[in-house]
């Protein structure tokens, strides 16, 4: 029974550090190839390529060019929060996807499907529940 109190301490700590790993990996986490053979360098991909990153579209691509082609090249993968529309929560997302040098090697689009919360299913169900409760 003294080892009870013993393992507890060992095992948490170890298995917490193991879970974070995996979150701070999305492309691992999820099963997909790992996102060092899925890069999009941000100082030579064309607007149609930074549209593969997960949660970018062809405006927020636009502006990351413009910006580019402005300021010059970016001297590393953090100066893309200076791209309106790229804060610091967005910027982790995109993060594992980055490289300011090599080549673009990310071929399709990446999901970023359960990376916001629920479903929009999920949603009008809980709020026709809500309707009912108040009727």
């Amino acid at each position: 029974m003294a080892l009870r109190p013993i393992v507890r301490a060992l095992v948490v700590p170890v298995l917490g550090l193991s879970l974070s790993g995996l979150a701070s990996h999305p492309a691992e986490a999820s099963g997909e190839a790992p996102a060092s053979h899925q890069l999009v360098n941000v100082n030579q991909a064309t607007s149609a390529e930074l549209a593969r990153l997960p949660r970018v579209g062809t405006k927020l691509a636009d502006r990351i060019v413009a910006h580019r082609k402005e300021h010059g090249p970016f001297k590393r993968i953090e100066d893309l929060m200076e791209v309106k529309g790229v804060g610091e929560k967005f910027f982790s997302t995109l993060k594992p996807y980055l490289t300011v040098s090599g080549p673009t090697t990310l071929a399709e689009k990446v999901s970023s499907k359960g990376s916001r919360g629920t479903s929009s299913k999920t949603k009008k169900s809980g709020a026709s529940a809500t309707k009912k409760a108040k009727a």
